[in-house]
């Protein structure tokens, strides 16, 4: 007799194509692709200026790394982490964020011996197990940047500053507003959350039933609650800024002056907690102005407690996360076209034998010299490769048939204009790179990064 699971499989089969993707993952297709390397390059960009380098850590990690630096009374750990057993029974997790992996490699590696703050950046996919909704997917990309090593507002202000830069970048910043709030050290948070539960009891029967487990766990959450019977005790809690130690209102004050001196607007929000446990002082995201923190950007803030708490030494540090996905779906929706260098240059035709053997070495020639070029296929006639070279969209094509093998020459005819010239094959490539321009060329030197 056939389990659920066996008949789920049929039903599914039955209905549709027989290997589609997993619920919550989707394929980039190239389209797609000219966002992300142009966000990548943005990304790379900006945090080059700003001294940091690059860094991956692996795509899982021993489950303890996340549970330590997330909590488990976080929604990440006890709802949404992919976590399974190697063969010799160890647990490992699929990297649900960048920050905890990131911290377990400065002290694996010794890094508090670098000169600090040592500056990092990240551009990953991470893992989920969410409810896939727009610009939300259980595999994801994320950028992101820590700075480790030192505690200074300024050091806030510059994260922020830079987070926000590289929204402006990608042409979307005016679609959000900066939330920025302090959740003060751990001691204030202590208190805050004594304050909480006192006010919350009683009360429990209004709460959604993920709020009545986080009102013994992690009663902060409980403002970051987007029901609305929640929302509405939220507004009338007790405020964090009402806890925090003089030195934590100094820090956050402190901060205000540097993003003013940056010309960054903020809203104070004392209600944004964030969901991560490690978080102190200093907190923000950016929020949609239409939408709120529904469709959050990204955000980040300070941890200075985390890296103690994964067996390091006492280490301030802060740092910013961003999804791609939904930069890419607010790119979309403002319009906004990226820079394209996957169109072909040329395409290159042939008729016969010898013409293809010509043809093969001037292709090699011509993407060696940074044009991007595809021909030499098949055995079509000429009118069908110059129909095939239409819907490429080259704006030049090269044509080598019986004719021209023998007089060692090769029509290059623009495709836009219809017109057409017969070069000596020895000037083809120099002709091609004349009409292109070096700007259009994908030129780079040996041992050079081409990505």
């Amino acid at each position: 007799m056939p389990t659920d699971e066996n008949a789920d499989n049929e039903a599914q089969q039955n209905a549709g194509p027989p290997y589609q993707t997993a619920k919550g993952v989707h394929d980039i297709l190239p389209k797609d692709h000219d966002y992300y390397t142009f966000i990548k390059k943005v990304v790379r960009h900006r945090c080059r200026q700003a001294g940091f380098r690059r860094i991956s850590t692996p795509v899982f990690e021993y489950t303890d790394v996340f549970r330590r630096s997330i909590g488990d009374t976080s929604d990440i750990v006890s709802k949404e982490m992919y976590t399974f057993e190697d063969r010799k029974g160890r647990s490992l997790t699929l990297r649900p964020e960048g920050t905890a992996g990131v911290v377990r490699s400065y002290i694996q590696n010794g890094m508090n011996s670098w000169p600090q703050p040592v500056e990092l950046y990240y551009i990953e996919n991470f893992f989920r197990y969410d409810r896939p909704q727009k610009g939300r997917y259980r595999q994801f990309w994320q950028f992101g940047f820590e700075v480790i090593g030192e505690s200074d507002p300024a050091l806030d202000a510059q994260v922020i500053y830079l987070s926000n830069k590289i929204l402006d970048d990608l042409g979307i910043a005016q679609l959000f507003t900066l939330q920025l709030n302090s959740i003060g050290s751990s001691e204030d948070r202590q208190n805050f959350a004594q304050a909480l539960k006192d006010f919350y009891f009683g009360k429990e029967r209004s709460l959604c039933a993920n709020c009545k487990q986080r009102l013994d766990k992690n009663p902060l959450r409980l403002l970051d609650c987007k029901e609305e019977d929640c929302r509405i005790l939220a507004q009338i809690a007790p405020k964090m800024s009402d806890h925090l130690s003089e030195e934590s209102k100094e820090y956050h004050e402190e901060l205000k002056e540097y993003l003013g001196e940056l010309g960054i607007e903020y809203h104070e929000n004392p209600s944004l907690v964030r969901g991560l446990d490690y978080y102190t002082k200093t907190v923000f995201e950016f929020w949609d102005k239409t939408d709120g923190a529904q469709n959050a950007i990204g955000g980040g803030g300070r941890y200075d407690g985390l890296i103690e708490l994964m067996g390091g030494q006492p280490t301030p540090a802060c740092g910013f996360a961003a999804g791609i996905e939904r930069i890419i779906a607010n790119m979309k929706r403002e319009k906004i076209r990226v820079p394209q260098k996957d169109d072909l240059h040329v395409f290159v035709a042939q008729l016969g034998k010898e013409a293809k053997k010509k043809c093969l070495p001037l292709i090699v020639d011509l993407r060696d010299n940074g044009i991007r070029t595809m021909g030499a296929l098949g055995k079509g006639a000429i009118k069908t490769q110059l129909r095939l070279a239409d819907k490429f969209k080259v704006p030049y094509t090269i044509i080598i048939g019986i004719t021209e093998v023998r007089e060692n020459a090769a029509i290059v005819r623009d495709m836009r204009v219809g017109t057409q010239k017969t070069v000596p094959f020895d000037k083809v490539v120099d002709e091609i790179i004349k009409r292109i321009g070096e700007e259009n060329r994908d030129m780079y030197s040996p041992g050079e990064a081409i990505y």
